[in-house]
């Protein structure tokens, strides 16, 4: 893999970092399946997973371009929400800014996550003509209720950090000057506490939160898949790239 996701294991704590600043970190199906595979394949002496992203931003989401292919694209980011939400090990998102598109459903599919306030949340798919995507029907429902979930998926607004701590979406929003304690502190905690227990616990609040997360992550790649051959899609994807407000019509 290249430079575009740095993995490294220290002390018992597996670090995924998103590494394409100029581009706010956009994902590509290489750098999906590179971060599931250092979490499926973790060596028995891993403690906790961390995930983070270099610059001013987690992720803006998928790295859309004349290149993108959609399909491996959320057949990668499914197997690392997957891997995140299976693997017995704690997973910390360390939001370091923005977090929209499949970068949110990342972000809030961690079992812990922080973020700087000076950040925020996106589920930005409605503006390009999209539906959620990376399991976010499920996990954005399971941690603040449908009302909430179809604000964020319907309308498409920003959610600054602080507001989605309130609502219970993330763990924490700290200041810029808190943040890297808050997350010294929680890596210090988590990777040094009961490593049974703590996958006893995560199992167990999993299966009686995100019950149907396999079932969504299954039903948003054939919506998903079904809506990249729309008009409306091939319009917000070019009114992306082009920076300029969408003309849908439904078709």
């Amino acid at each position: 893999m290249t430079d575009s996701v740095l993995i490294d294991t220290h002390d018992g704590v597996l670090t995924i970092t998103w590494n394409e600043p100029d581009r706010l970190n956009a994902l590509t199906a290489d750098m999906l399946n590179a971060a599931a595979a250092a979490i499926e394949d973790a060596s028995s002496d891993t403690r906790l997973v961390v995930i983070t992203g270099t610059g001013r931003a987690f992720s803006s989401g998928a790295a859309l371009g004349a290149d993108f292919d959609g399909s491996a694209t959320l057949d990668g980011a499914n197997r690392l929400v997957r891997a995140m939400t299976r693997s017995p090990l704690p997973v910390i998102s360390a939001v370091n800014g923005i977090a929209a598109g499949v970068g949110c459903s990342i972000a809030i599919a961690a079992d812990i996550t922080l973020a700087k306030s000076s950040g925020y949340f996106l589920l930005a798919f409605v503006n390009i003509g999209l539906m959620p995507d990376g399991g976010a029907t499920e996990l954005v429902a399971a941690s603040v209720g449908r009302a909430r979930a179809n604000r964020m998926a319907m309308l498409g607004e920003k959610l600054p950090a602080d507001e989605a701590a309130e609502i219970g979406l993330i763990y924490k929003s700290l200041s810029d000057e808190d943040y890297e304690a808050e997350l010294a502190m929680l890596i210090e905690k988590l990777g040094g506490g009961p490593t049974k227990a703590l996958s006893a616990m995560k199992k167990v609040i999993t299966a009686n939160t995100l019950p149907r997360l396999d079932s969504a992550l299954d039903a948003e790649l054939e919506g998903q898949v079904a809506l990249f051959s729309t008009k409306d899609a091939f319009e917000g994807g070019m009114a992306f790239l082009e920076k300029r407000p969408a003309a849908f019509t439904g078709a």
